[in-house]
C-alpha cells in the first residue's frame, strides 16, 4: 500500500515529502513534470518505489527497483535511467541531474540538465556535463492526449 509522509533526514533530503509505492510514485512524478511544464513522457519511469521532494531547495529524487532503458522513437534515442534519478527543479528546468544517460553513437552520455524556455515552448533542450546539448520537439515526449491538446493550441500554419 502506498503512503506519503514527511521524514526528518539530514543533508539534501531534510524536510522532504516522500511518497512510496509504484502507483503513488508514478502519479507524483507525472504531477511534478506537469507542474514544471514538461510533457508526461519525458521521464517514463513506471516501476518507482520511492519519490521525494524538498520544496525549500527544489531537490527531487525517484528510486526504482531496477535500472530502466527506454527508446524514444520520435527522437531515435535510447535513454538509461539508473536506480535513482535526482535533480534540482525550477519552472521549466531540471538541473544537476544524476542517473540519466543518453546513448549517442556508441557512448552513454550523462544528461545533467533538461529545460524549456517556457511551459508553452515547442522544444526541450538536454545538456551534458560538457555543456553540449541537443533539443527535440516537445511532441516527441507527449502521449496522444497531450499531442491533441498541443496541436489544438498551436495549429500548424
Amino acid at each position: 500500500m502506498a503512503s506519503e509522509e514527511v521524514v526528518v533526514v539530514e543533508g539534501e533530503r531534510a524536510g522532504a515529502e516522500i511518497v512510496y509505492g509504484a502507483e503513488e510514485c508514478y502519479k507524483s512524478s507525472v504531477e511534478l513534470l506537469e507542474e514544471l511544464g514538461f510533457p508526461k513522457g519525458v521521464m517514463p519511469l513506471k516501476n518507482l518505489v520511492e519519490c521525494g521532494r524538498v520544496r525549500a531547495t527544489g531537490y527531487v529524487w525517484m528510486k526504482q527497483n531496477t535500472p530502466y532503458e527506454h527508446f524514444f522513437e520520435a527522437t531515435n534515442t535510447r535513454v538509461s535511467y539508473a536506480l535513482e534519478v535526482t535533480a534540482y527543479i525550477d519552472k521549466c528546468c531540471m538541473k544537476k541531474m544524476t542517473g540519466v544517460k543518453s546513448k549517442q553513437m556508441f557512448l552513454w552520455v550523462p544528461i545533467v540538465e533538461m529545460s524549456m524556455e517556457e511551459p508553452k515552448s515547442k522544444k526541450i533542450y538536454f545538456k551534458t556535463p560538457m555543456g553540449i546539448g541537443k533539443s527535440f520537439h516537445v511532441t516527441a515526449f507527449m502521449d496522444e492526449e497531450e499531442k491533441r491538446n498541443f496541436y489544438l493550441e498551436n495549429p500548424k500554419k
